[in-house]
């Protein structure tokens, strides 16, 4: 055993690592995932609550360029086809602009196979601006690469 002086103390120190983890604000392309994550999955009302600002606008040439109107049509999307697929490719953030290229396949009367990009314009982490642009998968395909 070793001896000390009896001066000097011995000190033992236990150090005690916390880790804080604060909340972080999330990014865009995490919102505009969330959002349409939500809105797909058959809960746009909540997707719109979380995600979209008041003043949005859109540009889907379906529906009129409101908010509540889009998120009516997706509701009754959902109606329409309960177990479609949405499959999340690629996400791209730049700036306040995000881009989400997707795999799409309705379940209901028509079936509907396609690829979707929705680009998203934000303001204060809100979506204030929608794009929606969709591809029809064709029965064939001449390309080797595929559409995906």
């Amino acid at each position: 055993m070793k001896s000390f002086p009896e001066n000097q103390l011995l000190l033992e120190t236990t150090t005690l690592r916390v880790r804080i983890l604060k909340k972080r604000d999330m990014t865009k392309k995490e919102i505009a995932q969330n959002f349409l994550k939500l809105a797909s999955g058959g809960n746009p009302r909540k997707a719109f609550e979380l995600y979209v600002a008041e003043e949005f606008k859109h540009h889907n040439p379906y529906y009129k360029g409101d908010r509540e109107t889009l998120m009516l049509g997706m509701e009754e999307s959902h109606m329409e086809s309960p177990n479609k697929v949405f499959e999340m490719l690629r996400a791209l953030e730049d700036g306040n602009l995000v881009a989400v290229h997707s795999r799409v396949q309705q379940q209901g009367k028509d079936g509907w196979k396609g690829a979707v990009v929705h680009i998203f314009r934000f303001s204060n982490n809100k979506i204030v601006e929608l794009w929606d642009i969709g591809q029809a998968v064709p029965d064939e395909i001449i390309n080797e690469n595929g559409l995906f």
